[in-house]
């Protein structure tokens, strides 16, 4: 494989990562912090610094909307719910272990 097909897989394997963080709306920012140390909000964040590195500016909500299919706080309103003790119990378990 040369360079430019490992890009190609790079990259389509970013937007379908993408597409299933989109498709699983249940699964809440918290819960993949807790579970696999990042989340959709990093996700842009990481978008917008790779870009920003390779002489692009993107904002930072515009990287959100790429990420969550459409702007972040109409995604919060139709989508995020309350975290529960539970689930701020595995958060803050998860900061402790990162420290």
């Amino acid at each position: 494989m040369n360079q430019q097909q490992q890009l190609e897989i790079e990259a389509a394997t970013f937007r379908r990562l993408v597409r299933h963080l989109r498709g699983r709306r249940d699964l809440q920012n918290i819960e993949l912090m807790s579970l696999a140390g990042f989340c959709r909000n990093c996700l842009s964040k990481w978008y917008k610094a790779e870009a920003q590195a390779r002489g692009h500016e993107v904002e930072y909500e515009k990287a959100r909307e790429m990420v969550y299919g459409m702007p972040y706080a109409d995604w919060k309103a139709q989508h995020q719910t309350e975290a529960t003790p539970e689930q701020m119990r595995a958060f803050e378990r998860h900061q402790q272990e990162k420290n």
